[in-house]
């Protein structure tokens, strides 16, 4: 009769789990970027229109995993994931802006290679105005 209880709710346990959720890349990639003047720079920027999916994220806790960008900062606690690797990364110019995210961690980056695939946890920030700040930012975060 144990044996009958314990699959019968291990089953039902089964059929609940849930999807996992969709990658953040994806969700980056659909951020439309539309062109505009930025009058202190007197230059045109890309600046973001978020999704409400985006949206409905901002100030909670996310996951994200890509490819570690070096910006040669010593004793940095930032870090830049790529959604791909060095060679075709945003700054290489064959990537756009969704495609990079900065990271604060909570101390200081470990030494890490190149194009190392890494993952993190931390608070997702979103920034619509700040052309000296990257567009998607996870703040307050682990390597996972």
């Amino acid at each position: 009769m144990l044996v009958s209880v314990l699959l019968l709710f291990g089953g039902i346990g089964f059929q609940f789990q849930t999807q996992p959720k969709e990658d953040l890349w994806s969700m980056f990639q659909r951020v439309p970027f539309k062109e505009k003047l930025n009058r202190d720079f007197g230059m045109y920027f890309f600046y973001p229109e978020f999704t409400e999916e985006l949206k409905a994220l901002k100030g909670k806790e996310v996951v994200l995993r890509g490819f570690y960008i070096p910006l040669d900062l010593i004793d940095s606690q930032m870090l830049v994931l790529s959604k791909y690797p060095m060679a075709e990364c945003f700054f290489c110019g064959a990537a756009g802006p969704e495609s990079v995210a900065v990271v604060y961690l909570q101390s200081k980056v470990p030494r890490m290679k190149v194009d190392e695939i890494v993952e993190v946890r931390g608070i997702l920030e979103l920034n619509a105005t700040d052309v000296e700040e990257m567009t998607f930012i996870i703040q307050n975060a682990t390597i996972i």
